[in-house]
């Protein structure tokens, strides 16, 4: 029995023995992956530069009405992709349409005004002439004894009066050498029937840009403001905005490639470079900047916007990229 006890303990001892060894190895593993790790580590933070604080980024295009009115037609859904030029929806023209004829027909009145004044010009013009004429004839015949001074001065009185009706009819049009010009009544005339028009046109709504509708606010039947938005039209194009703390760019510069990761795809890594890279901090940019012009100052580690734009065509079918989505850049900085 003893021996049997002996040869017990001594498989005890080795279990033992072999169990410390296993835990020391896998200590020894641990410790090497930590080395490891921390040396990759402080490589990739000595190569790039990463933020959590960062989203995709457009423009979006509110569309109004230029004038307002009854919406007849509205050619855009919610989510509907449109090309610029596209008409999207359509004001009632009707009350439109009569203000361009009472328009055109201020216009005629004016512009027949305008006529019946060169006209009037040309005869003052004619009579003039021949009113000179018989003044210097009547004057000739009277200083040769040939008529009385009361007949030259009928003629002295018919030239006077067809210069008055010159100097009135010349008052009537503005003129510059030869050249006629229409008065300041036809020109404002020309100018409502120009608005009336132009209004017209208003009526019909046309996509400003190409790009996706969203946050849709009209219907058939909607009576519409001028300027009042109707819809917004996200861009196709979009890109990064980036918020580093500002002790991370002192290595960072334009052209720079980014590995771009977004949230929504946490397997695909997108390729991007810094397109610019903003000249104030977010805080000093905002509406209302912090003033520190007090005695409680606390320094805070301030963040800069950084502009990344993608490189690779995206496809629209296989990836939804828009704005809002959280994104994480990744810059090499050496």
């Amino acid at each position: 029995m003893s021996e049997e006890k002996e040869i017990q303990e001594e498989v005890k001892d080795n279990s033992k023995t072999k169990a410390r060894a296993l835990r020391g190895l896998v200590g020894i593993v641990i410790l090497v992956v930590i080395v490891i790790f921390g040396a990759y580590s402080i490589y990739d933070a000595s190569k790039y530069q990463s933020t959590d604080d960062a989203y995709v980024e457009t423009t979006t295009v509110s569309v109004a009405p230029k004038v307002s009115g009854q919406i007849i037609e509205s050619y855009v859904t919610d989510n509907q992709h449109v090309q610029e030029g596209d008409l999207v929806a359509q004001i009632d023209p009707a009350d439109y349409r009569v203000k361009v004829l009472a328009a055109q027909a201020n216009y005629q009145k004016v512009l027949l005004n305008q006529t019946n004044a060169k006209a009037n010009l040309n005869a003052a013009n004619s009579n003039i002439d021949l009113a000179k004429k018989d003044l210097d004839r009547y004057t000739a015949l009277y200083q040769s004894g040939a008529v009385s001074k009361q007949t030259l001065d009928m003629a002295q009185a018919k030239y006077d009066s067809a210069q008055a009706s010159l100097t009135n009819a010349q008052e009537n049009i503005l003129s510059n050498a030869d050249k006629k010009v229409a008065d300041s009544d036809l020109k404002a005339a020309k100018a409502a029937l120009d608005q009336a028009k132009l209004n017209l046109s208003y009526t019909k709504i046309y996509a400003p840009q190409s790009g996706t509708v969203a946050s849709r606010r009209v219907e058939k039947g909607m009576y519409v403001q001028t300027g009042s938005p109707l819809f917004v039209i996200v861009p196709e194009r979009v890109w990064v905005v980036a918020n580093f703390k500002e002790n991370q760019l002192e290595h960072m510069h334009v052209g720079q490639e980014v590995d771009v990761k977004v949230d929504t795809y946490p397997k695909k890594v997108f390729k991007g470079k810094i397109d610019s890279i903003q000249r104030s901090s977010g805080a000093k940019s905002s509406l209302f900047p912090p003033e520190n012009a007090v005695g409680s100052f606390v320094k805070i580690v301030q963040r800069i916007p950084v502009k990344i734009v993608f490189t690779e065509k995206i496809n629209p079918n296989e990836y939804i990229i828009v704005p809002g989505m959280s994104v994480e850049p990744k810059v090499r900085v050496k």
